[in-house]
């Protein structure tokens, strides 16, 4: 501060407008002021981060714990497995508790419409999206990007969305409530986590109604990733040993993961947050399926 006093006194003397001298100041404290803020924005708490995940993935009216910012939102997708936890947990207790009063397949019907209702059908919206697109867009990566950039799902992406919805309560019905409540509880977020590091392997691609665009995730963001989606996923495997080969439980999701991958970055050469709730959909139905041919073996 006395720098400044001594500049407007030097600046007195010479007789310069003491107009132009605040202005400097303000500009510099202006300066200074936007740099304090571009820091702090980086500084947020983990559990800010988590909130943001709850409320960019769920319709959990979260409002009052925080809020979700252009900034916090670039790390939701981190978190996206531990979302997971919570959404599978609804599901898996809508499915198994309203299976001893409700008739199997309407507590079945139940469990995808609440966990639908609970996340706002926003990986529904992006797998319907992403089919329709790719089938309106023949192959060619801007036709593709224009189709997804629309916010109205064509026959293709309603029939896809049909068969997805008819796959998985086929899958779920053909497992006794138990073995669908603890496969559900394992296959989202491990399912997630699998689709959330493809933001690791390829670049964010731009459209139009498509702003997110997630951060490139650090070590240590990548191993509480792998932890929030391996950990539940190792207690299923560990607990059904005896009646399912988790060699397969895990390959066959890994390759359909792998295949989706190579067909993305074919077409889109980068990935937005359609691409990202497909593959979280697609990969926990192969999951489910896994699970469904050991159960008519009769082991499960």
């Amino acid at each position: 501060m006395y720098e400044f006093f001594l500049l407007i006194l030097h600046l007195s003397i010479k007789k310069i407008d003491i107009n132009g001298v605040y202005a400097c100041k303000n500009a510099i404290f202006r300066e200074k002021y936007v740099s304090m803020r571009e820091i702090n924005m980086y500084e947020t708490h983990w559990y800010d981060r988590v909130v943001a995940s709850f409320m960019f993935f769920t319709t959990l009216p979260l409002g009052r714990l925080g809020r979700l910012t252009a900034e916090n939102s670039r790390t939701v997708v981190e978190y996206w497995p531990l979302v997971g936890w919570f959404t599978a947990a609804v599901m898996a207790a809508v499915l198994y508790f309203g299976s001893g009063v409700l008739p199997y397949s309407v507590a079945v019907l139940l469990a995808i419409v609440v966990r639908l209702l609970l996340g706002a059908g926003q990986n529904e919206e992006g797998l319907a999206t992403f089919v329709d697109a790719l089938a309106v867009g023949g192959g060619s990566r801007q036709h593709v990007l224009d189709a997804m950039s629309t916010s109205r799902s064509g026959d293709r992406g309603v029939l896809a969305l049909i068969m997805y919805v008819a796959l998985l309560f086929a899958l779920l019905f053909n497992m006794t409530p138990f073995v669908a409540a603890i496969t559900i509880l394992a296959a989202e977020p491990f399912s997630k986590m699998l689709a959330a590091q493809v933001a690791s392997m390829m670049p964010p691609v731009s459209m139009g109604n498509d702003g997110v665009v997630f951060r490139r995730m650090p070590i240590e963001a990548s191993m509480g990733l792998a932890v929030q989606g391996l950990l539940p996923m190792g207690t299923y495997c560990y607990y059904m040993r005896a009646v399912i080969d988790w060699q397969m439980l895990v390959f066959l999701p890994c390759l359909a993961m792998y295949f989706l991958y190579l067909l993305i970055w074919k077409i889109l050469r980068g990935y937005n947050l359609q691409c990202l709730s497909s593959l979280a959909l697609l990969v926990e139905l192969a999951v489910y399926f896994v699970v469904c041919y050991y159960q008519t073996l009769d082991v499960v």
